[in-house]
């Protein structure tokens, strides 16, 4: 993460003529983030008294795995609330799968480099995984007022190009969130099947277009529910995601 003064120094130098390579010897800001900053500057911090952090965020250098899977983790079961002067992430999880509240952990901390997320026991055999930090809502811009499905639920650009790079890891999270699969007995035939279930009309949407980047067909069986039957498409799934263990 690089400060505001960075930020204008560089545009200053921009402004100038100055070229990426002497850019990044003067300031000593690699030359790709100077290229990025040219070509796409980063949004400017929010006013005081706004969720921002009032960082600029290198969006592009954030690691495309841990972030897909913790923004499918949290478009499922997760929240963001204020504590203090920080930001709390919270991602509900069923404690039956120690391996999801584990890959979720990690994930977290590779996210957030030199800190932990605390897993804490709550009733009805959930877990909340939990991580504190001011940067939240800069990182999950889809934070907001009240319920998921009670508001639109779009993808930055910045978001967009890190779920392409890791979409598999995207639909991995959505699935251990609000997902399962599930073996069934079709009249004595044994069936393998997905499902996804969300109320929000836009994470559904969301879903279905991984599903369709990756080419695997899915159907709905209801209206908040997305599915994959095919058997193709099941053994797909079936290379990254698997039975929750």
């Amino acid at each position: 993460m690089r400060c505001v003064e960075e930020f204008e120094t560089v545009q200053r130098l921009i402004a100038a003529g100055v070229n990426d390579c002497a850019i990044a010897r003067q300031t000593g800001i690699p030359r790709c983030t100077v290229r990025d900053w040219r070509l796409r500057p980063p949004i400017r911090p929010r006013p005081v008294g706004t969720s921002g952090c009032g960082s600029l965020h290198e969006f592009a250098a954030f690691p495309a795995t841990a972030y897909s899977y913790v923004l499918g983790l949290y478009l499922g079961d997760g929240c963001i609330s204020r504590c203090r002067r920080v930001w709390r992430l919270r991602i509900t999880l069923d404690n039956r799968y120690p391996g999801i509240i584990g890959r979720c952990c990690n994930a977290i901390d590779t996210l957030m480099p030199g800190q932990h997320a605390t897993v804490m026991k709550q009733r009805k055999q959930c877990v909340v995984v939990s991580h504190y930090s001011k940067h939240w809502p800069c990182l999950l811009p889809q934070h907001g007022p009240g319920r998921k499905h009670l508001r639109p639920i779009r993808l930055e650009p910045w978001q967009e190009v890190l779920v392409r790079e890791a979409t598999e890891e995207f639909i991995r999270g959505l699935i251990d969130s609000d997902g399962c699969r599930v073996v069934a007995n079709d009249r004595g035939v044994r069936s393998v099947r997905y499902h996804f279930s969300n109320r929000s009309e836009d994470i559904r949407g969301l879903f279905c277009a991984a599903l369709d980047e990756l080419g695997v067909p899915w159907t709905r069986p209801r209206w908040f529910e997305v599915a994959v039957y095919r058997k193709a498409a099941v053994a797909r799934l079936d290379e990254f995601v698997g039975p929750k263990a």
